[in-house]
């Protein structure tokens, strides 16, 4: 019975035990055994060809290696430092004892390293090498002849020194133990040539040569392709992280089907941490399959049906199965492979169909299936429920400039002359991999120089690569996304969102939905002090759109922020109607003076920040559709009328001001929604708010001259939040205030002099923060008790608050139902 040619049922896919390669030295993929009397000058040389051809690393022993009977230590090393092991069993193989030897090592390679081994039949019978018959029987007959133990050296061993002589005695002894010991090997030889014999392997037959020798090859190249995937040349910092995400996935504990999704910015790692998961577990699993970059991938015309088919071929290798179309390739993936134990990894997903394609459900898998997406979109892996969603966070420093020092200076560690330097680049990127791989690997062999000249250069014009990558996220958002995120990463970084929330919707955005993408696409973040944050580069990424709008003209773009920019639009007077927001934070010390002709021609302004500049000129010539108004240090001590003439301010931020009365007369700003004076030591005169109906967010912390807040307060039924904390010459609050029934946050903490609060309180059936340490309240209204939305009643520094109850009588404060806050919040915008 002949051998199997090699197919998917008699070669198998992978070795019985895969020996760790990371750890085990390999230096050849092939190693070929032969006997070179028979195939040397013919077949072997054919082939050995063909492998080294085919890019195959191939040992053939050409160089001399055979000595004497037994094989030397440096073939058997060779042996163990290949993948596979090719054995060309001809005519006379089983007559070189060196040959048989060899097969000894490689099948014993073969059970303790997991080493493949594949018999080739060249003009011989499988059955006669599995049982030793023919042409191999017939070498087997002299090798036991040769070892056969003649009786009378048996009688003579047993009759030792008493018949015969000592030294006849030591060399009979000798003799017979040589020969047993070839007894033993020849038993050793048998057993080796009967193993290989049974494995699937090539049974050339009736086929021609040049057919037979490119099957064997193709099989080889197809065996030599590793399930393994290339990581990162120094994948600093994976095994934590695929540690993490290693719990989530529980396998090979549970039967049920666990799909896990990674998330995060571009070029945090995710691909990489993807690949490490698949390297350790895939061999957990009757079929496996990476897709990289589906988001590439599916752009082509046929991308879904080229994924389709790429995961249905992983699966089932080396089987293929064209779909013909996306609906019948879902019906195949789900039918072919619901009942297979797989591991898919879908790497770079943007879009839910490419997901819906795929068939990537819970219910198209079979048990103890693990499915794995990799995207900068949390909203996918929420449409596709997945079990876990697990962040992938950035590097640490001392992760950072560890893989930065790889790549700069291929060592763990920078050059000493260099560390200031690299903890420089480190902070630039962030911990962001990427960013460190491009700029290390630029950077490496550079002077001291070139660095700074880098960093210097970095500060203006971002890194095109990094920059790249970074945008794709951007390019993927659609155009009012654009310009909320191109509105916070020069603006509103660091800011309170729903304050940011409020402008942007006074700019006719839908800022909820819209920010709610941009975190879902890791775009921006939000802090736990409810603060809006982003990476650095992805801000710079934003920056570096609106500065390709016009590099050579700052006053045509749309937004503008960098000091020397803005300077030079406000000298120059040089504005266009194309800019949309501007920016200017300076200095008290700076004592910097523009024309307010400088804003004639920004007809289109909405947002405006002025920090610490004084504007001289005529007011009718600032800009009409201002949205938001920021200009702390203020230097007047009271604004014009002329001065604030825009009807759709929503939010005006005079922290720092030197006003002493807010303005001379009640201003009309029908949209205004946020009023920020904090700060104004100066401000003795509460300003009327009976002009302004859509006033939310009042804050005036720390105005220390304020005596009293204007009995006009009553007329903002939509106040939300009013902050007096450090108004310490505050003593109360209109009775109006009290009937403000929205209001839900209110701070007086700091107050040292406010003595009262109303027993109408109990009607701001709204109020959940109220916050009065620091005052000198001493009793808290009965009413109190009845406020449900109440979340806690901060009473630091009040050892003797008391609390008065319906009858009149006193109760100790730690009756009242309250929660403390161990870290008081901060309600300023």
């Amino acid at each position: 019975m002949k051998s199997p040619e090699p197919s998917s049922s008699s070669l198998p896919l992978e070795p019985p035990s895969l020996p760790d390669w990371d750890t085990h030295r390999i230096t050849y993929d092939v190693f070929l055994s032969f006997r070179g009397n028979d195939t040397r000058r013919t077949f072997t040389d054919h082939l050995y060809a063909a492998l080294v051809g085919a890019g195959v690393r191939t040992f053939r022993d050409a160089e001399g290696l055979r000595r004497g009977e037994n094989i030397s230590e440096e073939l058997v090393r060779i042996i163990q430092e290949c993948r596979i092991s090719l054995i060309v069993f001809s005519e006379n193989y089983a007559d070189s004892s060196w040959c048989l030897e060899e097969l000894v090592q490689i099948m014993e390679c073969r059970r303790t390293l997991g080493q493949l081994v594949f018999p080739i039949f060249y003009h011989v019978d499988p059955s006669d090498v599995r049982k030793q018959k023919g042409s191999f029987g017939k070498a087997f007959e002299k090798h036991e002849a040769r070892n056969q133990v003649p009786s009378w050296w048996r009688r003579a061993i047993i009759q030792a020194g008493v018949l015969i002589g000592r030294t006849v005695t030591d060399d009979v002894r000798k003799k017979y133990e040589a020969r047993q010991q070839g007894t033993e090997k020849i038993a050793r030889w048998r057993a080796a040539l009967n193993g290989a014999a049974n494995l699937a392997g090539f049974d050339i037959a009736d086929r021609p040569e040049a057919e037979f020798i490119k099957s064997i090859v193709d099989e080889i190249c197809r065996q030599l392709t590793t399930p393994c995937l290339n990581l990162a040349a120094y994948p600093v910092g994976i095994d934590s992280r695929v540690q993490d995400i290693s719990k989530c996935l529980d396998v090979g504990l549970d039967n049920d089907v666990r799909m896990v999704g990674i998330w995060g910015m571009g070029g945090i790692g995710k691909t990489t941490v993807a690949k490490a998961i698949y390297n350790k577990f895939y061999h957990d699993f009757d079929g496996r399959c990476f897709l990289e970059d589906v988001r590439e991938t599916a752009k082509d015309s046929n991308g879904k049906i080229i994924l389709q088919e790429r995961l249905i071929y992983d699966v089932l290798k080396p089987t293929k199965i064209p779909v013909g179309g996306v609906s019948r390739g879902i019906n195949v993936i789900q039918e072919r492979l619901g009942s297979k134990k797989v591991l898919v990894i879908v790497d770079n997903v943007d879009h839910e169909d490419q997901l819906n394609a795929l068939a990537i459900r819970h219910d198209s898998f079979g048990p103890g299936s693990r499915i794995i997406i990799t995207t900068r979109d949390r909203h996918l892996l929420e449409l596709v429920e997945v079990d876990t969603i697990h962040l992938t966070q950035g590097m640490n420093e001392e992760e950072a400039l560890e893989l930065l020092s790889w790549h700069a200076f291929q060592n763990s560690s920078p050059n000493e002359d260099y560390i200031k330097l690299s903890r420089r680049v480190v902070t630039y990127c962030g911990g962001l991999p990427l960013a460190l791989e491009i700029l290390g690997s630029f950077l490496f062999g550079r002077s001291i120089g070139d660095w700074n000249s880098t960093l210097k250069k970095l500060e203006k014009i971002p890194d095109g690569r990094i920059q790249s990558r970074l945008r794709i996220s951007f390019d993927a958002i659609d155009e009012s996304q654009r310009n909320i995120f191109l509105h916070i990463c020069c603006y509103f970084i660091g800011m309170d969102k729903n304050y940011v929330i409020n402008i942007l919707k006074g700019c006719g955005f839908s800022p909820e939905i819209e920010i709610s993408v941009l975190l879902q696409r890791c775009l921006v973040t939000v802090s736990e002090k409810n603060k809006l944050m982003m990476h650095d580069l992805l801000r710079d990424m934003g920056r570096e759109v609106v500065r390709e709008e016009s590099p050579n003209h700052p006053e045509r773009r749309s937004r503008l922020w960098r000091q020397e920019d803005v300077l030079d639009v406000l000298t120059d007077e040089s504005g266009t109607e194309e800019t949309e927001g501007l920016a200017l934070n300076m200095q008290r010390s700076d004592n910097l003076n523009f024309s307010t002709e400088a804003f004639r021609n920004m007809r289109r302004l909405k947002l405006l920040q002025l920090n610490h500049v004084q504007l001289t000129g005529d007011c009718n010539q600032f800009p009409k559709k201002l949205r938001w108004l920021c200009l702390r240090g203020f230097s007047l001590q009271v604004i014009r009328n002329e001065f604030l003439n825009e009807p759709d301010l929503v939010s005006i931020d005079l922290r720092y001001s030197n006003l002493v009365q807010v303005w001379e007369d009640s201003r009309r700003l029908g949209k205004l929604e946020i009023l920020n004076l904090s700060h104004s030591h100066y401000l003795r005169q509460s300003p009327d708010f009976s002009q302004l109906p859509y006033l939310k967010y009042l804050i005036l912390k720390d105005c220390v001259s304020l005596p009293e807040i204007d009995k006009s307060i009553g007329f903002l039924y939509g106040l939300a939040l009013l902050n007096l904390k450090g108004c310490t010459m505050l003593k109360d609050l209109p009775e109006d205030f009290y009937k403000l029934i929205h209001v839900k946050t209110l701070v007086l903490s700091g107050c040292s002099r406010f003595e009262n609060l109303s027993k109408h309180i109990g009607k701001m059936i709204c109020l959940k923060t109220l916050v009065i340490s620091g005052t000198a309240i001493s009793e808290v209204p009965s009413s109190v008790d009845k406020m449900r939305n109440l979340d806690f009643l901060s009473r630091q520094g009040l050892k003797g608050l008391k609390r008065r109850s319906r009858d009149g009588t006193l109760v100790p404060q730690g009756c009242m139902r309250h929660q403390d806050l161990a870290n008081p919040i901060e309600y300023e915008f």
